[in-house]
Parts: C-alpha cells; sequence; structure tokens
C-alpha cells in the first residue's frame, strides 16, 4: 500500500478502540515508520548518488544491507515484541505506535507481489507474494488501487471528525484530493492523450 494509505487506515483501525486525539501522532508515525528506510535509501540514491530509477531499484535497493534493514522495520514479531515490551511499561504511545507498525505489515501482506517484504524476519526470510500487487497492473494493480483509495477515502469520513487539529485534517483533505486526481488522469484523462497522439 502507498505510505499515506497506511496513516489514514491505521487511525480508523486502532482509534476506533477508545480514541484520544493525542493518539493520532504515535499511530501515524507507527504506521509511516515500516517505509522510512525505503525513503531514506530512495533520497539518499537520487540526491547523493545520482542514480536513475532503474539503479536505484534493481541494484542499490536490493543490495543486502537494505533488504536487512526493510526487513526489520516491516517484521511483524520485531513489533509484536516492541508491543508487548511497551505495554509491559505501561507506555500507551509506544504501544500504540508499535500496534500501528503491526498493522502496516499486515495490510501490505496481500498487496505485494515482486516486492514483498519479508515480514517474519528475523525468525525466517520467507516472502509471501501475494497474487495482488497495489501498484503492479500485471498483479490486479489498476483494482487493488481503486480498492485501496476506496477504503482511505471511508476511512477519511470516520477518522476526520476526530482529529482536533487543523493540520491533521488538512493533511486528510489533501490525501484523498491526491488520490482523486490521480485516479481520474490515469483513468479518464491519460487514456485520452493516448488516443489523440
Amino acid at each position: 500500500m502507498n505510505t499515506p494509505s497506511h496513516a489514514i487506515i491505521n487511525l480508523a483501525l486502532i482509534s476506533s478502540q477508545q480514541y484520544h486525539p493525542q493518539d493520532a501522532l504515535p499511530i501515524t508515525i507507527g504506521a509511516v515508520l515500516p517505509d522510512a528506510p525505503i525513503f531514506i535509501l530512495y533520497f539518499w540514491a537520487k540526491l547523493v548518488r545520482r542514480q536513475t530509477e532503474q539503479q536505484i531499484w534493481s541494484q542499490t535497493y536490493e543490495l543486502p544491507f537494505w533488504q536487512n534493514l526493510v526487513a526489520t522495520f516491516h517484521s511483524i514479531p520485531l513489533a509484536l515484541i516492541l508491543v508487548l515490551i511497551t505495554h509491559y511499561w505501561g507506555w500507551q504511545q509506544g504501544e500504540l505506535l508499535c500496534l500501528s507498525m503491526v498493522f502496516h505489515s499486515l495490510l501490505d501482506l496481500p498487496v505485494h507481489h515482486d516486492d514483498a517484504h519479508r515480514h517474519f524476519f528475523p525468525l525466517s526470510n520467507y516472502r509471501f507474494i501475494s497474487p495482488f500487487s497495489y501498484w503492479n497492473p500485471k498483479h490486479h494493480g489498476k483494482a487493488v488501487s481503486l480498492v485501496e483509495k476506496l477504503m482511505v477515502l471511508g476511512a477519511t469520513f470516520y477518522v476526520f471528525p476526530e482529529l482536533n487539529s487543523w493540520v491533521g485534517k488538512g493533511l486528510l483533505i489533501a490525501v484523498n484530493l491526491f488520490y482523486l486526481g490521480t485516479l481520474i488522469y490515469l483513468r479518464m484523462i491519460k487514456p485520452k492523450i493516448i488516443i489523440l497522439s
């Protein structure tokens, strides 16, 4: 799934239990954190190393260092251990953050094909190769992307009234407008451009 989708859906899933306004930040951080190594890799490779997209995703991303770092941040067992530790010590914000990391990985499992993560690292290097992809049209990417955007829209309607921050509400609106814009472009405008050219 796309990183902003994780944040919005996790807010809806986790905050549905017993919501407190201060919970939004740790849930959002936990939803985004598993993808942090990928963003760091991309910006380092693109801005510092000046690599092409092809080099970044076919070479640098495949290096053991980056693969292990991504696997660590997407590890369900490690995140669950952190949930237990933070629960034991009564650190509720930390527990929500770690629980949000677990939800991120659980939502990723069914929508990653060629780019599947090692969600059971370090206990196993197994990768669940889903028949579905959140982006690749060869593996139902268009349908999965539409479902993802509809889930985000539904979660937004649920979360929006609960947020007490105009920054948070603005980000929700911005993500939904961006998704709507890409949907309109890819489904309506781009096909017409291809036909006309």
